[in-house]
């Protein structure tokens, strides 16, 4: 009684072995967040104050919903900035800032120098402020010739809907001549006091100590040691990886801003398929033409690939890594899946994000070796390097085979990824080496990572739903244009990716196979299956491409051609098939577009039609030439069949031989009207007169024979 119920409670302890670690790593990589980085301009200008609200505006409309995110404004220059700030466009941000309209996303000030002028007033307006030890925050109205109550009531106000700035100190920021100090209390506690309230507090004798910030008449500056001592500033950091931690982020992905004379500044590009040589090449010139310009600085790069060439994918992640100007960023999407040798591109972009159910990685097309490892490893850890991710996880996406564990410093608690052999391989005492760190579990690289796995561990910025929202967490207003406006091209090798339409060629290939074995000819069907096989073929062995499909209607068009000439003479459905099929790959491979839409493209399509139309005549021009050059060529002469004498094929059409009646003279032995019969000698033969009537038993003489056809003419008697 007592088995069942303990094999069920060891069945259930398994499973929920094997399924805790899963839940608890997805759960992580649900936890995991990014933040994002913008560098404020100082001092701020029209322009530029009304760009940094775009980026704002645009990033809070591609937050999910329910859900806040974290967006750093860094405060960063030479020197002392931000004076120059017009205090309408400062109080523009500021206002939008604590507007409903940004309330999805949280401001976070991070101030690395010395901020003087109106560009203070965003930081007020902010729900949180970190600071580099170099950070101060000075006077705000410096540049400002009278005092002006309207400024001071605006900076007051703003700074109340945050508070996190106490008002004395706000007052003192706007008003150099104010005293401000820094009381405490004798019950206890410690307030901010300034002007008059400084005076009164001071006489009532409930002071037990005071620390003056800033004396009459001296501009107020916040030290970085201050402002965390008052706890307004939520730490002091020293990078940006510690900004990310105190704001519990696992990355803050810079931002860059769109240009502010509106023009786009992205080009997109959608990686699917097969990758093959072809394909590779069309893409690097439609992307290199994008640059040609001025106004093209982001390449959006959407992949759904499952690899096929770690080559040409190599190729591509070299330049994708190390972008160079005017390019700025080569953003990733995965769609679908980067599988294979395709995550090698997809790791080389940066930022980086995936679609909630696409694939990173796992096996692809192309199997990738060690060898293919050791052959890139310099541009791997280039890329490793250039975009901060571990080069041992895309080693370990790329060849299933590599294990790769995690390591935790024993004692900075730094986390590693690494194989056994890499860790220890540049250390001068491996054994040390090997025992600064602890080594936790395998990652289990071998079937890919999904987008959550991928965030747990540091190799994407983020999920993204649509290609609308990851442009916009790019810096880009919406999507892109493509790179190429060949419409047809995409349609081609949608066509190609099918499944479904491969299935159906060699079903009907098959059918047509059958309906031309029942009744043989070479006729339609025939021709039918033909193609079908061969778009088969194109699909299944050529990966699809537009460029293999235009060297398969050319190919299987001169086959159907010489089938045409030399096995069933004519003009039937091969020789219209296959010369429409030639003149469709000529035109294909010699112009960029399908329909001409101006008078360039009109030209192109009539040179590439001229071309077609050639070859075509040149063909029928060099079957004539060898027709009448072969026969008197010796080398060739016995691979021409002469032509037939005219008189033996007159007389091997004969029937019977009547030459021998020529001239002789006969009997009619019927009236000639004016054919009949008539007997020369023993034989009676049909003969014609030459146009007379004969009555019967007059006398002919035969004075013409053409084959069975024998003339007489009436002789005197």
């Amino acid at each position: 009684g007592l088995a069942r119920p303990s094999v069920l409670l060891a069945v259930w302890l398994a499973v929920a072995s094997l399924l805790t670690p899963h839940h608890q790593a997805m759960a992580q990589g649900d936890d995991a967040k990014s933040g994002y980085l913008i560098e404020v301009p100082l001092p701020m200008g029209s322009q530029s104050s009304t760009e940094l609200l775009n980026q704002l505006t645009r990033l809070a409309e591609s937050a999910p919903d329910g859900e806040r995110i974290t967006v750093v404004l860094r405060y960063s220059a030479e020197g002392e900035a931000g004076e120059g700030t017009a205090f309408e466009d400062a109080l523009k941000i500021s206002r939008a800032i604590t507007s409903a309209k940004l309330r999805r996303i949280r401001v976070v000030s991070l101030v690395e120098t010395s901020i003087v002028g109106h560009s203070v007033l965003p930081i007020l307006a902010s729900d949180s402020l970190i600071l580099r030890r170099t950070g101060t925050i000075a006077n705000a109205t410096v540049g400002e010739t009278t005092a002006d109550e309207t400024i001071a009531l605006s900076y007051r106000a703003i700074a109340a809907k945050r508070g996190l700035f106490p008002p004395p100190i706000v007052t003192a920021l706007v008003d150099p001549g104010q005293e401000l100090a820094r009381i405490s209390k004798v019950g206890g506690g410690q307030i901010f006091a300034v002007g008059d309230e400084l005076a009164e507090i001071r006489k009532s004798g409930q002071v037990l100590s005071e620390e003056v910030w800033s004396a009459p008449g001296v501009p107020l500056r916040l030290t970085s040691k201050q402002l965390r001592e008052a706890k307004i500033a939520a730490g002091i950091v020293d990078s940006d990886e510690q900004a990310a931690e105190l704001l519990d982020l696992a990355k803050l992905n810079p931002v860059d801003g769109k240009r502010v004379d509106g023009e786009a500044t992205g080009a997109l590009l959608e990686i699917a398929g097969s990758i093959a040589p072809g394909r590779v090449r069309r893409w690097q010139s439609n992307l290199s033409g994008t640059l040609e310009g001025d106004d093209v600085n982001t390449w959006l790069i959407v992949i759904d690939s499952g690899g096929g060439d770690i080559d040409q994918s190599a190729t591509l992640a070299g330049w994708f890594g190390s972008p160079e100007p005017p390019l700025r960023d080569v953003a990733g999407f995965i769609r679908g899946e980067a599988r294979g040798d395709a995550a090698l591109i997809a790791l080389s972009c940066d930022p980086l994000y995936m679609s909630p159910d696409s694939t990173l990685g796992g096996p692809g097309s192309d199997v990738v070796t060690q060898e293919d490892l050791d052959r890139y490893e310099e541009m791997i850890d280039q890329i490793a390097r250039n975009t901060k991710r571990p080069a041992a996880l895309i080693r370990g996406l790329l060849n299933r085979d590599l294990v790769v564990y995690r390591y935790i410093n024993k004692k900075t608690g730094r986390v590693r990824y690494s194989t056994e052999d890499d860790l220890v391989r540049d250390a001068a005492d491996p054994d040390a080496e090997r025992d600064r760190w602890n080594r936790e579990d395998e990652i289990d690289l071998s079937a890919g990572l999904s987008a959550a796995q991928a965030l747990e561990l540091g190799l994407i910025d983020g999920e993204s739903r649509s290609l609308e929202d990851m442009s916009r967490r790019i810096g880009l207003q919406s999507i892109p244009k493509a790179v190429t406006d060949r419409g047809i091209v995409r349609f081609v090798e949608k066509l190609g990716r099918s499944q479904a339409l491969a299935f159906l060629l060699l079903f009907v290939g098959f059918v047509m196979m059958s309906a031309e074995a029942n009744a043989p000819g070479l006729s339609i069907p025939g021709f039918l299956s033909m193609v079908c096989f061969a778009l088969y073929f194109w699909i299944k062995f050529l990966a699809g491409t537009a460029e293999w499909l235009e060297l398969v209607l050319f190919a299987v068009g001169l086959m159907c051609i010489g089938i045409e000439i030399f096995v069933l003479p004519g003009f039937g459905v091969f020789g219209i098939g296959g010369l429409a099929m030639m003149i469709l790959g000529l035109v294909l491979m010699s112009q960029t577009f399908v329909i001409p839409k101006n008078t360039y493209q009109i030209e192109v399509l009539t040179r590439g039609l001229w071309i077609a139309m050639g070859g075509a005549f040149g063909l029928i021009g060099g079957f004539v030439i060898i027709r009448m050059l072969f026969p008197h060529v010796p080398l060739f002469r016995g691979l021409v069949m002469d032509a037939p004498d005219a008189d033996l094929v007159h007389e091997a059409e004969k029937l019977a031989d009547f030459a021998h009646l020529e001239g002789q003279i006969g009997s009619t032995t019927t009236p000639l009207m004016p054919s009949g019969k008539a007997q020369f000698g023993n034989d009676i033969v049909a003969v014609v007169s030459d146009g007379t009537a004969v009555a019967k038993g007059d006398r002919v003489r035969v004075i013409e024979i053409h084959g069975n056809r024998i003339v007489v003419e009436a002789v005197d008697s």
